[in-house]
């Protein structure tokens, strides 16, 4: 199965993106096994403002553009922190990946996955490649990542990909800081 690059990897030139600039970075990847099969969980990531329903820190999530040839969609956190994602790859069934960010500022790289467990079980894997503290020399990024950024952010995916869960078994929108509250975005 082929990835359909939408967004800003077509040849318009329309903010064509280099993500080798993001594999760089360190990441952080929080995975987590759902009941529900590859598509109903492709259903629900897929489905435009999805994280109103799912995200424990969503206040927000607005479509920009939604269509085969674009997506991006606009994240308000319940803190005010508002953030553009734009989709870059978009593999049905299968996942995606985005740029996340402020336009004033660096854009984090972030990958969904879906893998298949069983016919009726699959697993949530969302890794992303933070911008936070990206530009500063190797050393000093390496123990601000490991001592700052990293534990952070695994607290973020935790919660997030339990939203997701909990959203598959209860068919109720999660609770606003359900898994408790996040000092970047509460």
């Amino acid at each position: 199965m082929t990835a359909t690059p939408i967004g800003g990897l077509v040849q318009n030139g329309k903010n064509m993106v280099d993500k080798n600039q993001y594999l760089k970075r360190y990441s952080v990847s929080q995975s987590l096994d759902m009941p529900a099969s590859r598509q109903e969980l492709w259903q629900i990531i897929s489905r435009e403002g999805n994280l109103e329903d799912c995200h424990p820190f969503c206040k927000a999530n607005t479509p920009v553009t939604w269509n085969d040839q674009e997506r991006t969609d606009q994240l308000v956190y319940l803190n005010g922190l508002t953030y553009l994602r734009e989709f870059l790859v978009w593999q049905e069934n299968n996942g995606y990946e985005l740029i996340i960010g402020n336009k004033a500022h660096n854009q984090s790289f972030v990958i969904w996955k879906i893998d298949e467990i069983t016919e009726y079980k699959s697993r949530l894997t969302i890794t992303v490649y933070p911008y936070l503290f990206s530009n500063w020399w190797r050393l000093p990024y390496y123990l601000i990542f490991k001592l700052y950024v990293k534990p952070r952010l695994t607290n973020y995916l935790k919660s997030v990909v339990k939203g997701f869960s909990y959203y598959i078994e209860t068919n109720q929108s999660v609770p606003k800081n359900h898994f408790g509250r996040h000092s970047w975005f509460s």
